[in-house]
């Protein structure tokens, strides 16, 4: 056979190749990104994979939890066993990123150490970036500000400045690159996610408008790199109960991530984090074509996303993608040796933790909008330590079930890991009402009380819900006042529930809750499970 021959039938072949191979592609479509755009058949037959992985809220929730809501699993999450998992997943891929959408901070080894153990479980993971989350002011901002410079990574909020300088108070934005694959990574915390926290905790640091705060960041980065990735912590405060991602009614949604995507033409990735609303597959923004996701929070899933992009810079777009939330299934995943070995090491510094406070007849579960048998023995608590009249105690705050039967320090302080003091104030029937008001928009979840009955219908206008309240089976009087227990957060006036902080705060002993709990917890030694129907909603 002829040279020339030969060498037409190799063009042939060739071209027939990179035709079959643009049609498999176009073929594999269905949902992905704006197939039609930069999508030469060159492009398409040397297109190149990267895998995104990401975690949101993982709240210091080291060990695997008990998924008592889902029949086919036993344990969910647990930090040695998602590190296995991401350890899995670059073994398998070839260029992977791993990121985190905030709120790394919470429990008590987080507590303990003033958020040197999340910290160093994130390095043995070799995280590429994450963005600031409320609960990092946990321990005050001036501490985070010390304690973000301990990460070999980029700590981001591109939106975060100093109050009396106006200078930026972290790193806005950064460039990744693995094997060629160059992304530019940008983090925002939500201006409402700034109330979730204490406010004399993050007073000193102003959380500017997001969209207005990274656009000039888009526009730069966006000549540059193959990929503008924006990890946000934003939307509604998330409902922190176990079994969330079981309930539909209660979550919280993706509205402030998918208004960011629509405002801001060039992102491709949106990671967020704060609200817990589990994403099984990604949201496509129809106009500018960004990709959004987020997992339930707690390290119960990862999140996966696999691109496929064009040949070049130049022609980066997104061809095609797969993303899905992967189930940390405990039982199913060997815990990873090293990240396992630091944990313990941690754990073994305060033997404390493992003392048995109680030993519980059942259960003792929160619920966000409802009232719980852990908020409702709470409240009482509270209330008994200020020997009050009225005991409240917000939802948000209970961060852990404690088990039936043996119940440990660790649970106890987990349950509720912060480091707010108990307060007592004077407020008026008429204050009263308007804090139930508050509670009943269900914006922060609904307030669990103690000495109180309140009947309420959530099908009136937010403002008009309450029905009845009785005050120790006596009515409720507007103009009478009333001696209040609750937690620093509410008596600042955090979590919106703004007229707290009208109240008349009482003088008391300067003590924290978390100490208090274990002490009561302690003296009771057999939890019985408190009596319902203090919030009764009309059915």
């Amino acid at each position: 056979m002829h040279k020339a021959t030969l060498l037409s039938r190799l063009l042939i072949l060739i071209a027939f190749a990179m035709t079959a191979s643009c049609a498999s592609v176009r073929s594999d479509m269905d949902g992905s990104v704006d197939a039609s755009t930069n999508l030469s058949s060159a492009g398409a037959a040397q297109s190149r994979e990267v895998t995104l992985l990401f975690t949101n809220d993982f709240e210091s929730a080291f060990d695997p939890i008990p998924a008592y809501w889902n029949p086919d699993v036993e344990y969910l999450g647990g930090i040695a066993h998602i590190a296995t998992l991401v350890e899995n997943l670059r073994q398998q891929e070839d260029v992977v990123f791993l990121f985190d959408a905030g709120d790394i901070f919470t429990g008590v080894l987080s507590k303990k150490t003033q958020g040197v153990v999340p910290m160093e479980m994130m390095i043995t993971m070799d995280y590429d970036a994450m963005v600031i989350g409320n609960h990092e002011f946990e321990y005050g901002w001036q501490s985070f500000a010390r304690m973000k410079d301990r990460l070999p990574f980029p700590v981001l909020g591109a939106n975060l400045f100093y109050s009396d300088s106006g200078l930026p108070y972290a790193q806005a934005y950064s460039v990744l690159e693995k094997q060629g694959v160059r992304i530019g990574v940008i983090g925002v915390m939500g201006q409402d996610a700034g109330t979730a926290i204490i406010p004399s905790h993050i007073n000193g640091v102003d959380v500017r408008d997001p969209a207005a705060s990274i656009k000039p960041y888009v526009d730069l980065l966006r000549p540059q790199v193959d990929l503008i990735v924006v990890l946000t912590h934003q939307g509604k405060t998330a409902p922190m109960q176990t079994d969330d991602e079981a309930h539909a009614d209660i979550q919280r949604g993706i509205d402030a991530d998918i208004k960011l995507a629509q405002a801001l033409p060039g992102i491709d990735v949106i990671f967020s984090g704060h609200a817990d609303s589990g994403t099984e597959e990604p949201y496509v923004d129809p106009e500018n074509g960004t990709l959004i996701m987020q997992t339930y929070g707690q390290g119960t899933r990862l999140g996966f996303l696999q691109l496929q992009l064009g040949e070049s810079q130049a022609n980066s777009n997104i061809v095609s993608y797969d993303g899905k939330l992967l189930p940390v299934v405990s039982n199913e995943l060997l815990p990873h040796p090293v990240v396992t070995q630091k944990l313990a090491k941690y754990k073994a510094q305060f033997p404390e933790l493992q003392e048995i406070v109680c030993v519980s007849e059942q259960r003792m579960s929160r619920l966000y909008n409802e009232e719980s048998d852990l908020g409702n023995l709470y409240a009482d608590i509270i209330r008994a330590e200020a020997k009050a009249e009225i005991g409240f105690m917000p939802s948000g705050a209970l961060r852990k079930d404690l088990p039936q039967g043996n119940v440990p320090l660790m649970d106890v302080i987990d349950s509720f890991p912060f480091t707010d003091r108990v307060a007592e104030l004077d407020m008026t029937g008429e204050q009263i009402l308007s804090v139930l008001e508050q509670s009943l928009t269900l914006e922060r979840g609904i307030l669990q009380v103690s000495g109180l009955r309140v009947e309420y219908d959530l099908n009136k206008p937010a403002g008009e819900r309450v029905m009845s309240v009785f005050v120790n089976d006596a009515e409720l009087q507007s103009q009478a006042s009333y001696h209040v227990a609750t937690v620093e957060i509410m008596a600042q006036g955090g979590d919106l529930y703004t007229t707290f902080k009208d109240a008349q705060q009482r003088e008391r002993v300067d003590v924290r809750f978390s100490d208090v709990l274990t002490q009561r917890l302690r003296q009771q030694g057999i939890l019985v499970v408190p009596p319902q129907g203090r919030l009764l909603p009309k059915r």
